[in-house]
């Protein structure tokens, strides 16, 4: 049951999901949160992993999902059922999206997606943040945990304006963050 059930949620997240692996997280999350396979902390810490590692953070999203509800067998299901309809769809799309590219209708639709995309890829900040900056078993603004915040504008400043590598800020938060937490 846990093998269909993850099956048809991951690929029904990648048949219906537009703009990558960022615009795909606020979806991941409610299918998450709707079978309860984990808590909202335990998705933060997913998309972390889902970050530090190779490939992209839909499929290692997918398999991270899979591999803790139905161990390996769970991993190869939903890593496979995330990339199936991109598959699916590009070899059927790839030829007939040539001839109509430069169509008006066409055209729209596509500058249509892009703020649809931008603003699920806000939502999954949003969500990051909020949980990022949260204190553990709080709920609210009044559960910000100011330290966060700081060590939050600290990296972004380093890393916009003095052009530090973002490997170092990692590291280096890290660090800050088993000191100060």
């Amino acid at each position: 049951m846990i093998f269909a059930r993850l099956f048809l949620s991951f690929f029904r997240l990648g048949l219906f999901t537009i703009g990558g692996g960022y615009a795909m997280l606020p979806l991941v999350q409610k299918e998450v949160q709707r079978y309860g396979w984990m808590t909202p902390e335990e998705f933060i810490d997913m998309i972390a992993i889902a970050e530090m590692t190779p490939g992209a953070i839909g499929v290692n999203t997918a398999t991270f999902v899979g591999f803790r509800q139905g161990g390996l067998l769970g991993a190869v299901v939903a890593t496979a059922a995330i990339a199936l309809p991109s598959l699916i769809l590009v070899v059927a799309v790839s030829k007939v999206l040539d001839k109509f590219r430069e169509h008006p209708l066409v055209a729209g639709m596509l500058l249509g997606i892009r703020p649809v995309v931008a603003g699920l890829i806000a939502s999954s900040a949003l969500f990051i943040a909020e949980a990022a900056f949260r204190k553990i078993g709080t709920t609210g603004l009044s559960g910000i945990d100011p330290l966060a915040v700081v060590l939050a504008v600290v990296s972004a400043v380093l890393v916009r304006r003095f052009r530090a590598h973002p490997i170092a800020i990692i590291v280096g938060a890290g660090i800050v963050g088993l000191v100060i937490f």
